[in-house]
């Protein structure tokens, strides 16, 4: 590898990881919003999403780059691939939790449904999985990184879990649909995040292994 080369790949490394705490950042506020119904909270978030928007841009333009000049290959051109995967599940995480800070929004000059739903246990896994995946990248831990694969499935279940109690509040009574379907997308959008934490999860594996999990049996993904 050459100096030139390493210089770049250590700097494209640098600003996708920038981006993850942004991305971090955005996402903790979201949730924190629904959580706590923090209109403010959901404001800032719009300021936050354009950051990382220029951030992926600026990526993508420094991955290209490395691609044209140095040709690289083998672990280098892995690693390049994998920012580039990451680059893009990162952005569309801040789009989620725009998505999330504008249905807290709603929701928070709204009276709430008053209904058990586990939003709190969600939101902590989709937390965790953010911010373990990025740490799984940033050290290279393939162990770490098939730990975020296993969150998956809890995620989902409670997501699966929010629906059929939603479901059977807004066949009672049609007053509650409106709300009832904010609560849903934000139920969705948390798993969507989650599902996104996985694929950095699984580009990570991809990069230090060289091997692509994405479509392997969950038994063999999760061990």
């Amino acid at each position: 590898m050459t100096l030139h080369l390493q210089r770049d790949l250590e700097a494209v490394k640098s600003q996708l990881l920038d981006m993850g705490s942004l991305v971090e950042k955005v996402s903790n506020q979201a949730i924190t919003a629904l959580q706590e119904r923090n209109t403010d909270l959901s404001a800032g978030v719009h300021e936050l999403d354009l950051t990382i928007d220029q951030q992926e841009v600026k990526i993508e333009e420094e991955c290209l780059k490395i691609l044209a000049l140095h040709q690289p290959v083998a672990t280098d051109l892995r690693f390049v691939v994998c920012v580039m995967k990451v680059n893009n599940d990162l952005e569309r995480m801040g789009d989620l939790a725009i998505n999330i800070a504008e249905r807290a929004s709603y929701l928070s000059s709204h009276e709430p449904l008053g209904v058990p739903l586990d939003f709190h246990r969600m939101a902590e896994l989709a937390r965790e999985m953010v911010k373990e995946s990025l740490s799984a990248l940033l050290n290279l831990d393939t162990d770490l990184a098939r730990k975020v694969l296993a969150k998956d499935d809890e995620v989902d279940e409670i997501n699966r879990q929010m629906f059929e109690i939603l479901e059977e509040i807004m066949l009672k009574d049609p007053t509650t649909i409106r709300r009832a379907i904010h609560l849903l997308s934000a139920s969705r959008h948390l798993e969507r995040i989650a599902d996104l934490a996985t694929n950095i999860a699984e580009d990570v594996v991809f990069l230090v292994e060289g091997e692509v999990i994405r479509h392997l049996p969950e038994d063999y993904n999760r061990t």
